[in-house]
Order: C-alpha cells, then structure tokens, then sequence
C-alpha cells in the first residue's frame, strides 16, 4: 500500500519502496587514464567558446570564494543570483543528495567537465507536460514490433556509463563524470533518480536515459541508443508513465533543435520557476519504479 511521506518539505506518495535487496553496493564508477586526459583537454577549451568565455572570469571569481570562504559560497544558492544566459548561479562542491534535491526545486542543476562543481538555472528551459508529449509513428511501430523490451531501474549504473560514452560525429567530452555518477547513484539508491532501459531480444542494453524526480516534475538528464531510435523508445515509455502517474511537468534543461522535435517547447526562467514551485511540492514516487503492464505505450495518445 502506498504511504504518505515527508522529505525534505515535500510529499512523496511512496507505491515501492527501494528493497533490502535493491540496495546494492555502489559500483566503481572510474574513467581510465586516456579518458581522464581527454576530458581535461577539452575541458580546458571548452570556455573559450566566443558563448562562453564572457562567464569565465566570474567562475574564476567564484572558485577562488569558494577556497577562502566556502560558508559564503554555499548561501549563494539560497537567493540565487543568475549570470549570463546560462545562469551561472554559483561553485559549491557540495554533491549531497539532500543539497541535489534542494537546488533541482530552485531550478538550479549542476554542469561541469573539471574544476569546482558549477551550478546552473539557465534564461531558458526545454519543457513538456508529459501528457501532450507526441511521438512519430515509426517509433509506435517500433514499440508494436517487439523487438525491444523497457524497464525502469534495472540498471541505472550502466545507463548513466553508457550517457557518458562518447559519440559519434561530437566531441568527445562528457560532464557525466565519476563524481556526478556517484551523486546520482546515490540518489537513485534512495529512490528519487531513475533509469529507463530499452533492451534488444538478445538481452542486450541499446538505449536509455535517466533522470530525477522530485513531485511532480522529473528532470532528464542524459539519455543514449547504440541503436537508431533506442532512446526515442525510452522516452515515449517514459511519458507514457509520467502522464499515466499524474506528472505535469518534463524539464530536459537547454533547449535544442531535436528536444523541439520531440515536443518540446522553451519556457522563460521566471515562468519555469512558477511551475516547479507549484508542481515539485506535489506527491511524488518516490522508491524504486517499474514498468505498467497494463499501458500500451505504442496505442497511447496525448490529450493534444
């Protein structure tokens, strides 16, 4: 039976909780040498973009605040102050889940390939109700083919490694690093990250994504297919559920051209904050989750 509870000031309607069992060891997430190499090179170049270099200074600024005064640096995020287009908000290292959880209901994520954590509530967000979500035909045949099977939860570890893979045709730099996978491992052990899997008939992982929920609202953070469409698959399943589970609001952090084709549209800051203030005190799920059977992803159909 589901129970109420209160965590961190917000109500999370509990229908599974994570099991003794579920509560496994934390995989050693590393990256080997090469890698290591790799994302500090890139790193390193990264802020020299003619759209990001304009912030570098003040990150310079607020990394040498964090080293003297690191009290000062943490009370930034509770009036946050955003800079630039990205809204660089602050520096804090601090990658506690109850730290997480609080600045996600501020609008605030974490985005850093080296260096002090960076803190993030960016002018504009790539936003959807789940329940007007739209999805192509081809990805509902494929879904009626049977050729893939989905889960959620099974393996998160490997999800998030396989998001932070390098890919095709981009450069090679991943802020999904070790430190970021722990603190995200973490949350999932606690039942408030989760993952999506999509798995070919040989068993074999292809695609996925994963994300946070907290009420109402679940923030994706990366998502892969070693398979045309894989990830596409993971997402129709996904917002099939959230919109089956009452969730009003799907943030997938920066707009781009291919979120757009997916349906989703851009929400100014200030808009986007109302609704997170409205929607993540909401009852959520929070524990491990699994799979309907009884929807029919490929036959369901939006309220648009």
């Amino acid at each position: 039976m589901a129970t109420l509870a209160n965590r961190g000031g917000v109500l999370s309607l509990e229908p599974e909780p994570v099991s003794r069992e579920a509560v496994i060891a934390e995989p050693p997430f590393r990256e080997d040498f090469s890698a290591t190499l790799r994302r500090l090179f890139l790193g390193l170049l990264y802020p020299l973009r003619l759209s990001r270099i304009r912030i570098l200074p003040l990150v310079v600024l607020l990394t040498a605040e964090l080293m003297i005064d690191p009290g000062f640096a943490t009370r930034r995020f509770d009036d946050p102050k955003y800079r630039g287009w990205q809204g660089l908000v602050g520096v804090s290292q601090d990658l506690s889940t109850q730290s997480i959880l609080d600045n996600y209901q501020r609008g605030i994520f974490p985005f850093c390939h080296l260096g002090p954590m960076k803190w993030w509530c960016p002018e504009e967000r790539a936003v959807l109700d789940p329940r007007e979500a739209h999805h192509e035909k081809n990805i509902r045949r494929l879904i009626r083919q049977g050729k893939y099977h989905v889960t959620f939860d099974a393996d998160f570890a490997a999800v998030m490694e396989a998001c932070a893979e390098p890919r095709s045709g981009k450069t090679p730099l991943t802020w999904i690093t070790p430190r970021i996978m722990r603190a995200f491992w973490e949350l999932h052990r606690e039942g408030h990250a989760h993952s999506v899997e999509v798995w070919d008939n040989e068993g074999q992982l292809v695609g996925g994504l994963y994300g946070l929920a907290i009420g109402a609202v679940f923030f994706g953070e990366s998502q892969f297919a070693r398979v045309r469409d894989a990830s596409k698959i993971a997402v129709a399943t996904l917002h099939c559920h959230l919109a089956h589970w009452g969730f009003a609001l799907r943030d997938a952090k920066w707009p781009t051209e291919h979120l757009a084709s997916l349906g989703f549209h851009t929400m100014g800051r200030d808009e986007f904050l109302q609704a997170l203030e409205k929607h993540a005190s909401k009852p959520g799920r929070v524990g491990r989750w699994s799979t309907d059977p009884n929807l029919d992803v490929a036959a369901w159909q939006t309220r648009a």
